[in-house]
Formats: C-alpha cells, structure tokens, sequence
C-alpha cells in the first residue's frame, strides 16, 4: 500500500459541501472522494501515478 501524506487544504466553504454530498453519494469519504477526483485528473492530463510493484 502506498504511504500516505497529511497535509492541510484550504476550500470554498461551498465547493466543500459539494464534494461531501458526492462523496455520501457515492458511498466515500470526503478524503476518498477528493483522493478519487485527483487520480481522475490525473489520468486525464496523462500524468498518473507510476504503480509500484510490490
């Protein structure tokens, strides 16, 4: 597994209660849903992460 980072973000009190009300759409987290949004951008832009083998 990957190891995971902490670090603050700073967003929109609106765009906040968006991404919450997908994510319980969606069944994720908050944290999931951004961590999900992120990767869907990058995949986008061809910029993904590389996959470590384990």
């Amino acid at each position: 597994m990957a190891k995971k980072k902490a670090f603050a973000l700073r967003v929109n009190e609106d765009m906040l209660k968006a991404i919450e009300k997908w994510a319980a759409d969606d069944f994720r987290s908050t944290n999931g849903q951004i961590e999900w949004m992120l990767t869907q951008v990058l995949k986008d832009a061809k910029r993904d992460v590389p996959k470590k083998d384990n």
